[in-house]
C-alpha cells in the first residue's frame, strides 16, 4: 500500500542539499525496478504542481528550480507525467501489453517487450513520486527524438546541478531492464547526482559501487558545495543498532537493495 500526503508548494523545503544533519532516512536512494519492487507501506508526500501533477514534496524546491531556470536559458519544458498511483501504472502498462498483442505478440511476449517501455506496477519509479517525465513543449512525443531538443540537451547536461539524474540512458538498458527514455529523471539529491554523472553511472550501478565503502573501512570522499562529503555502506540490519557521531551533520538512505548509504558532511577546511 501506499500512503499519500498531498502538501501546500509553500510548505515543501528548500533546494539545499544540505539538511538539517538529522540521520533520519530520506530514501532519495531507493532502488526501484523489476528485480526490487516499491517497499511495502511506501509513504509520499505530494506537492501539486501547476499544471496538475504531483512531486515528492523533498524533490519540489530542486524541480522548480531546475525548470525556472532552463525556462530563463529560453526554454520551453514541460513535465507530462510524475507521481502515478498502481491503478494509473496498471492501465498504462495494460495498455502497453495490448499494444503489442495487436501487433501479433503472444502474450508472453507482449508482456515481455512492453515491461521494457512501461514498467509492470510495483515497480515503477513514478509511484515512488521522485521521478518525473519531462518534454519540450513544442515536441511532446515519448520518443527517441526528445533527445535531439534544446530542452533535453540542457536537461542532460545540467539536471546533476539540481539533484536529478537521466534515470534510463541509451547505454544502460541491459542493465536497467528499460528502454532509452530521455525525458525520464529521477531525483536522488546531492552529491549522489553529481557521482553518478561524473562516472557515468545508473542508479543500479551506483549502488554497486559504493558496496566498495564499507562503513569501518576508508569512505568515499567528494568535495563540492564547500563541503567534504564522505560516504560509506553498510547492510540494512546493521544500520539499525548504528550509533552515529553527534557532531557530524550524516544522512542515511536506505536503498531497498539490502543496504543503507551513510552521506556525512563536514566543512571542506
Amino acid at each position: 500500500s501506499v500512503c499519500l500526503d498531498v502538501v501546500d508548494p509553500s510548505s515543501a523545503p528548500s533546494a539545499s542539499p544540505i539538511s538539517n544533519g538529522s540521520a533520519n532516512g530520506n530514501e532519495l536512494l531507493t532502488l526501484v525496478n523489476s528485480k526490487h519492487p516499491l517497499p511495502s507501506g511506501w509513504k509520499v508526500s505530494l506537492v501539486q504542481l501547476k499544471n496538475g501533477q504531483s512531486i515528492d514534496r523533498r524533490a519540489y524546491a530542486a524541480l522548480q528550480d531546475m525548470m525556472d531556470d532552463a525556462r530563463r536559458a529560453g526554454l520551453s519544458p514541460l513535465i507530462c507525467s510524475s507521481y502515478r498511483t498502481r491503478a494509473k501504472q496498471e492501465e498504462l502498462h495494460k495498455n502497453q501489453v495490448q499494444k503489442f498483442l495487436s501487433e501479433g505478440y503472444s502474450q508472453s511476449m507482449a508482456e515481455q517487450k512492453a515491461s521494457q517501455w512501461v514498467a509492470p506496477p510495483g515497480t515503477s519509479e513514478h509511484e515512488l513520486g521522485l521521478a518525473v517525465d519531462i518534454v519540450a513543449t513544442d515536441h511532446q512525443l515519448l520518443d527517441e527524438t526528445q533527445e535531439h531538443t534544446p530542452e533535453q540537451k540542457w536537461l542532460m547536461e545540467n539536471c546533476w546541478k539540481y539533484g536529478f539524474i537521466l534515470r534510463y540512458p541509451t547505454s544502460k538498458s541491459s542493465i536497467t531492464g528499460i528502454g532509452y527514455e530521455p525525458w525520464h529523471f529521477r531525483y536522488v539529491g546531492w552529491p549522489h547526482a553529481k557521482l553518478m554523472e561524473e562516472r557515468h553511472l545508473v542508479l543500479e550501478e551506483y549502488l554497486e559501487w559504493l558496496h566498495d565503502f564499507p562503513l569501518g573501512g576508508e569512505p568515499l570522499r567528494f568535495r563540492g558545495l564547500g563541503r567534504l562529503f564522505e560516504l560509506y555502506y553498510l547492510p540494512a540490519w546493521a544500520a539499525d543498532t548504528l550509533t552515529l557521531p553527534a557532531d557530524v551533520p550524516c544522512q542515511r538512505c536506505d536503498t531497498n537493495e539490502g543496504g543503507v548509504v551513510l552521506t556525512l558532511w563536514r566543512d571542506a577546511g
